[in-house]
């Protein structure tokens, strides 16, 4: 089963961002999964060339640690393989601006900004040729963008049927749990990378004592009452999502062991230490090797390229380029 998944080197990682994609990367990772540090996205930001390029290999390095193994997967950064940008241009052929401009993200970030980038528009296009490109089967998927994989299976599934069978229509596929870990301290929105609170969001390089301090500190309510209800107890809630991410159970079995919020909390916090901190330890040593870290990259994209190329001159070629 060829699967593809990418991440956006804007910042630094959350245990949401951890949860949601890179802890299901590593439990299925095989010979036909590919995952790719998707930097050209992160040119539709605000974003100083040197940071980028730091963002960058920090991610690489965090995929790495946490478990993406090179001898089992192919891991690589986006721009290291050209056919990402030129198979994008054939698709913003076959997409239309009104698709484009009804994509909910698109709608949310071009209200928040004067005079947007072009890029804003059409990374959906780059995100569906990531994904095409690869004749991927399944791509694993947050809930905040699968009107982007739609759009990635319309666009694949227009091409085929005006130029001929080229491309693979892939299915997304979600976490069973925590696939939208929340603020702890505004448990009703996501956690993010830009927050107001700095307690709000627990980084994958967080140390013991400040992963500690914001559980302790996560909302919850008065009652006293453990139950998992997203609707009134949105609070507990997460801590219980959090709590199921990192085990595997089911967030109700967790609610049914505790009747104390401070000993759920307690659990927690070391649950996120004992799994996190040897990720740090290990992104360490990978950020003060940079052979290493390049190494890893440059074979990563010397496999992706080898399929990616079969793919764009079959694309080309039905659509009539020489």
């Amino acid at each position: 089963m060829r699967v593809f998944s990418g991440i956006q080197p804007s910042g630094d990682l959350h245990v949401g961002n951890y949860l949601g994609a890179i802890k299901q990367w590593v439990a299925a990772q095989s010979a036909e999964s590919l995952y790719c540090v998707v930097d050209l996205h992160a040119l539709t930001l605000q974003i100083e060339p040197a940071a980028l390029r730091q963002q960058t290999d920090d991610l690489v390095a965090v995929l790495i640690a946490s478990g993406l193994d090179p001898a089992r997967c192919t891991v690589f950064v986006q721009s290291h393989v050209t056919y990402h940008a030129q198979l994008s241009w054939l698709l913003e052929c076959v997409a239309t601006y009104g698709e484009l401009t009804r994509m909910t993200q698109f709608k949310e970030k071009a209200d928040r900004q004067e005079g947007y980038r072009v890029g804003l528009l059409t990374y959906p296009v780059l995100m569906a040729a990531d994904i095409l490109l690869y004749q991927t089967q399944q791509v694993p998927v947050g809930d905040d963008q699968r009107q982007h994989l739609e759009l990635a299976r319309d666009l694949a599934e227009r091409f085929n049927n005006r130029y001929g069978a080229v491309f693979t229509v892939p299915v997304g596929v979600q976490p069973p749990a925590a696939a939208r870990v929340m603020d702890l301290q505004e448990p009703t929105r996501k956690m993010s990378k830009s927050v107001s609170s700095p307690l709000g969001t627990i980084y994958v390089l967080d140390g013991p004592d400040a992963i500690e301090r914001k559980v302790k500190k996560a909302v919850t309510d008065t009652d006293g009452e453990m139950r998992f209800d997203w609707e009134h107890k949105p609070g507990l809630a997460n801590l219980l999502e959090l709590y199921s991410g990192f085990t595997g159970e089911n967030p109700n079995d967790v609610a049914a062991r505790y009747s104390r919020y401070g000993d759920l909390k307690r659990d927690l916090a070391e649950l996120m230490i004992a799994e996190l901190a040897p990720i740090a330890t290990r992104y360490r040593e990978l950020r003060a090797d940079g052979a290493e870290l390049r190494a890893i990259t440059d074979d990563g994209a010397a496999k992706a390229r080898h399929i990616a190329a079969e793919t764009y001159r079959r694309a080309a070629e039905a659509m009539g380029i020489l």
